[in-house]
């Protein structure tokens, strides 16, 4: 787990672009003392998220009757913390943070891409048998810099006076409702579905 004074190490530059916003934001509050706070949640979900992410993709695609995108092996873990949670975290700070400070809004749900697929499975098409899962899981080639895990320790956040409070099965039951009804809504929804593109790096091209 990491906390709020842990070193920033971004992998890829729009983690870069993330840690380098904080660094401005900090700025302005040691300098002007203008009242910011940062935030940093886990992976957010729930009804109205745009079908690029994991979750809507996944559940977009079997709802389809597609395969499900893993990336590399399916081994990373990440945290997913529903929707109204994460607002009920942003509120909490408005009253009770105290400007200049980092707070972590993390959530101890943790799962592989590889199993969040196979919950998905289940829940959509019915089965819990491990070769019926398989065959609706496609393993592609892995995203440059796919990191393993997330783990963020949010006891400053508890001690606020915030934890998460709804659970998964409740959380991604209403997603997979959500998705069933207003999937075609979105504006180009099906490009949204197609595998992250994955380019070479810059040494074997110029190699």
């Amino acid at each position: 787990e990491f906390d709020e004074s842990s070193p920033k190490r971004p992998t890829n530059p729009y983690a870069s672009s993330k840690a380098a916003a904080e660094c401005f934001v900090q700025s302005y509050w040691e300098r002007y003392q203008f009242p910011a706070v940062i935030t940093r949640s886990s992976n957010v979900y729930g009804p109205h998220q745009y079908p690029e992410k994991v979750i809507p993709k996944f559940i977009s695609l079997l709802q389809q009757n597609r395969k499900c995108c893993i990336h590399g092996s399916g081994l990373q873990r990440r945290n997913f913390l529903y929707a109204t949670d994460v607002v009920e975290a942003f509120l909490t700070v408005l009253k009770e943070g105290k400007p200049g400070e980092i707070y972590n809004i993390g959530t101890n749900f943790e799962m592989s891409i590889a199993q969040l697929a196979k919950e998905l499975i289940h829940l959509i098409k019915k089965t819990s048998s491990e070769s019926e899962m398989e065959h609706w899981m496609d393993y592609v080639k892995d995203r440059p810099t796919n990191d393993l895990r997330y783990a963020m320790n949010s006891e400053k956040m508890h001690n606020l006076g915030w934890k998460p409070k709804v659970p998964w099965k409740e959380g991604i039951k209403k997603t997979i409702e959500w998705y069933k009804e207003n999937f075609h809504n979105w504006k180009n929804s099906e490009k949204a579905l197609e595998p992250f593109p994955v380019t070479e790096p810059f040494a074997q091209l110029s190699a």
